[in-house]
């Protein structure tokens, strides 16, 4: 028992010992002069001018165009040649929520029970994990931090990722609930009927749920207090999200008829393998759609090899609103590699500038935060980063500044910290 306490006692000490200091609050107006600035919105501006003051953006001019009155900034920070992007947002995340997948202390995705509508992942959320600051390094700075789990999971809330506690570090909070919709196909099941006699079964008790969910909202007033059933209500008055976990055809075209039976007003399909094959149908409803991880094998025998590498292009070409998201194993740490899954799907037919928007402003469109974040517009949060090469390339990603509302943070974490160990004891230069 000692001995664990102790092991315990270690890791504990370690993680907060590792933890960056969060950056201070600005004071002073910064200027970033002349670096190709990808807007987020389509647009590019190959020598941009990019003020800040007090955490927002004010300024966002070509100064080729422009003669720009560098007296008014504070600091002028030159970064000709180099990059600048809104932070990318990892969605569907379950960062901070998992830290050592081995240690059931350090694991806080999973609730008991099949419907926790309840549940709010946010207030589980851990600012002094490891990861997150890994992953900031390569131009990650918010997320949207899911439960996972049952048929309902919970809600999920937005943070961005230099923050003392969950506190600060949130944005939007219980902006969704998170539906896990029954698998119509299974490729490990042979016995076909039992698997559809399941999933008409499970769709029901979902529907079920909802039809009295729907039933307590309207009375709720006069209802005996029921949090579950509460806790749906800002589904149908439009203040939430309905977050739907699904992928093949046949759970889609079911799920839009859910959407309409429920009349309920956002729904985003999280995985989505097959919306290419119903996109009308998606963009006709107004569903958006966060694709599931790019660098993955095709889920079926039949499919092209290529098909999770061009799934973005194609939804693009159809005008769905959608994101990239990279929920699976080992997601929290491998949620670096997200900018570089984007690169995949550019080299596979996606628009480089889209490409951007798929973590930045469809990111933030579908979180409903596009008005403050997810773009280099004026009036936004100050929340973007500056590269010295591509960000989606892993050979030139190289984040040098970043910047969370205005404020300078640190790019240092433990990966680094043990590099620059070891280039020492082995003489690396």
């Amino acid at each position: 028992m000692n001995k664990l306490l102790s092991i315990l006692y270690i890791v504990f000490c370690s993680t907060i010992i590792s933890q960056e200091t969060p950056g201070s609050i600005q004071q002073k107006s910064i200027l970033l002069l002349d670096g190709t600035a990808h807007i987020g919105n389509g647009q590019v501006i190959k020598r941009s001018a990019i003020g800040i003051e007090n955490g927002k953006i004010t300024m966002v001019e070509n100064s080729l165009v422009r003669t720009i009155d560098t007296s008014n900034y504070d600091e002028i920070i030159h970064i000709k040649g180099k990059h600048v992007y809104p932070g990318f947002i990892a969605c569907n995340s379950t960062l901070g929520l998992m830290d050592i997948g081995a240690v059931r202390a350090s694991r806080d995705l999973y609730e008991v029970g099949e419907y926790n509508p309840n549940i709010r992942s946010i207030i589980a959320y851990n600012t002094d994990s490891k990861i997150t600051t890994t992953v900031r390094t390569n131009g990650i700075l918010l997320g949207q931090i899911c439960p996972k789990g049952g048929v309902i999971s919970g809600s999920s809330s937005l943070v961005q990722f230099d923050a003392w506690n969950w506190e600060d570090a949130l944005i939007k909070a219980d902006e969704g609930i998170h539906l896990n919709w029954p698998r119509y196909y299974n490729r490990s099941k042979k016995d076909k009927s039992q698997l559809l006699s399941n999933y008409q079964k499970r769709g029901k008790e979902i529907v079920e749920f909802f039809n009295r969910a729907f039933v307590y909202q309207k009375n709720s007033k006069t209802a005996t207090t029921n949090i579950r059933l509460k806790a749906m209500n800002g589904l149908f008055n439009g203040t939430q999200q309905l977050y739907v976990h699904a992928n093949y055809v046949k759970e889609i075209t079911d799920i839009i008829n859910f959407k309409k039976e429920f009349n309920i007003s956002k729904l985003c399909i999280i995985g989505g393998y097959d919306s290419w094959m119903v996109a009308k149908q998606l963009k006709e409803n107004n569903i958006s759609v966060m694709l599931p991880r790019i660098h993955s094998l095709p889920k079926n025998n039949h499919d092209n090899i290529h098909l999770p590498y061009s799934l973005p292009s194609k939804l693009a070409e159809s005008g769905v609103l959608f994101c990239i998201q990279n929920s699976g194993d080992m997601q929290e740490m491998i949620t670096r590699n997200l900018p570089f899954m984007v690169g995949t799907a550019i080299a596979y037919g996606l628009d480089y500038e889209t490409g951007v928007a798929s973590i930045t402003l469809n990111a933030a469109k579908i979180l409903g935060v596009d008005d403050k974040l997810g773009s280099l517009e004026l009036g936004k949060d100050a929340t973007l980063f500056v590269s010295k090469g591509d960000a989606f390339d892993i050979k030139t990603n190289k984040v040098e500044i970043s910047l969370i509302n205005g404020r300078l943070i640190s790019l240092d974490n433990d990966q680094i910290r043990n590099y620059n160990k070891y280039k020492k004891k082995f003489n690396i230069d």
